[in-house]
């Protein structure tokens, strides 16, 4: 479909950005690294309309240095990298774009000017100093995100009733292909084909079960936290009514990952959790290794693998370098990309492999999120949305991805684990998004226009911005 210009079109013309350092109550391990602590990039826009209003919209999203980045240089190498990235990013945002709805706006950033902008701040560093797609993707989610609010805030509307024929120019067969075997035509079909409506107002809530947790008494030390939270899985489960447990493993320790899931299912089974499923941490090479596991528990702990609703992200992050045959894995579970579903072609190789699924996150942009998800489910694979531990407004936009995605079960959601008193103020206004009761969370506070977040009512104090561009003057439209 041929590019034209609507009424509806909009274009960045203001973004500042702000860094928000958190620290985590309990440790969260990635691979063979250990968070602690993360930086939140939060990000907002000025969009002006064809018609010359202008509405002001926000995005945040964590900058999870282990994870987007593992361990090739110093964590303060990479965290500073991602920072100035961020920074760098401010200006491009509010020079590229020509006007557009804001999906628009995003897919053509993803696909031209990103990787542009990358491989500039990349060609000034040295080669084992190289910042991967993957934490690109990440600087740029919240101003992604901070497009799409701005657009459904400038028109008025929640941002998801704009992803149709209505306010999009292009439609999916401008933005993504299907393989050839797709049994959906994607000429006339936009996101909103694809999506829930109306969204889902509860979701169950699943919980993430670290590699660093106590599971019992005897594991706890006088570093454990005493703020009133839980820290044994078994009070999270009773205190949360908690229904889903996502085990995160080794990948490199075969025992220790076969131990671990039947700690974890045991106490699951002992305390009325309905499902389950297994992280193997990125770390593994070999699918031999996720089948013996898969295979033992079957034969040795049948009640624990039938709650074993998927297997997540067992292989590296990179599918070019790391092309590994897993069907043998997705014949035994539901097996779905995280890491390694950066975009909709990461996706479609992913399928090619043998990949049943993909996991799908914000912190990736909200236009890869959404072009990721048309893609998969043209082509019948299942989804899932998860969690990158998002506090405060990064939480929202979380939480809406999984109630319009008609995902597998529910939403990953452990912010309230590592870090439940970041996003005091937001659960002020937002309760049920920041508290698992009955084993759900809640999606029925949002404001009526974008994403919803109800930033003035929040009105969380914020530093000075550390980059802006654009011109803001005389604009009101906080």
């Amino acid at each position: 479909m041929p590019d034209r210009k609507r009424s509806t079109d909009v274009h960045v013309v203001y973004a500042e950005l702000y860094l928000l350092p958190i620290r985590t109550r309990v440790p969260l391990k990635f691979g063979s690294e250990t968070l602690t602590s993360v930086t939140c990039a939060r990000v907002r826009v000025v969009v002006e309309g064809e018609l010359g209003h202008f509405a002001t919209g926000w995005g945040e999203t964590p900058l999870s240095v282990q994870w987007v980045w593992p361990a090739a240089t110093s964590y303060q190498e990479r965290h500073e990298a991602l920072k100035a990235f961020s920074r760098h990013l401010v200006d491009t945002w509010v020079g590229h774009a020509s006007p557009g709805h804001a999906l628009e706006i995003g897919c053509d950033f993803l696909e031209h000017v990103l990787p542009a902008e990358l491989k500039r701040f990349n060609a000034a560093r040295a080669p084992q100093h190289q910042m991967p797609h993957l934490a690109a993707l990440v600087c740029a989610s919240p101003f992604d995100l901070a497009v799409h609010d701005a657009y459904g805030n400038l028109h008025q509307v929640p941002t998801y009733d704009t992803y149709n024929a209505r306010y999009l120019s292009r439609d999916l067969s401008s933005m993504i292909v299907p393989d050839a075997d797709c049994p959906m035509d994607l000429r006339g079909k936009y996101p909103a084909d694809f999506l829930v409506t109306p969204a889902q107002q509860t979701l169950l809530a699943w919980h993430l079960v670290g590699g660093l947790d106590p599971l019992s008494e005897d594991e706890l030390t006088d570093a454990s936290p005493d703020d009133g939270h839980p820290v044994l899985l078994a009070d999270w489960i009773t205190r949360d009514g908690l229904q889903c447990l996502k085990i995160k493993l080794r990948g490199n320790d075969a025992q220790w990952d076969f131990r671990r899931l039947l700690r974890v299912g045991t106490i699951g089974i002992e305390h009325g959790v309905r499902w389950l499923t297994a992280d193997f941490n990125c770390t593994v090479t070999d699918p031999q290794y996720v089948n013996e596991i898969l295979d033992q528990l079957q034969t040795q702990a049948p009640e624990i693998h039938g709650k074993l609703l998927y297997v997540e992200q067992p292989f590296p992050y990179e599918l070019d370098e790391f092309p590994i045959d897993v069907h043998s894995v997705s014949s035994r579970s539901t097996l779905l990309m995280d890491e390694s579903a950066h975009d909709w072609r990461q996706v479609q190789k992913g399928r090619a492999l043998g990949w049943s699924g993909v996991a799908l996150k914000t912190c990736k942009t909200q236009t890869g999120a959404l072009l990721s998800l048309a893609w998969a489910k043209a082509h019948g694979m299942p989804v899932m949305v998860q969690d990158l531990t998002n506090p405060m407004l990064a939480q929202i936009t979380h939480l809406s991805l999984a109630a319009h995605a008609d995902t597998m079960m529910g939403v990953e959601t452990n912010s309230m684990q590592f870090y439940p008193a970041v996003s005091e103020l937001e659960g002020k206004i937002h309760t049920g998004a920041y508290q698992r009761r009955d084993g759900i969370v809640r999606l029925n506070t949002l404001g009526a226009t974008g994403f919803g977040y109800r930033v003035d009512e929040i009105g969380r104090p914020l530093p000075p911005p550390v980059a802006t561009a654009g011109d803001a003057s005389g604009i009101l439209c906080r």
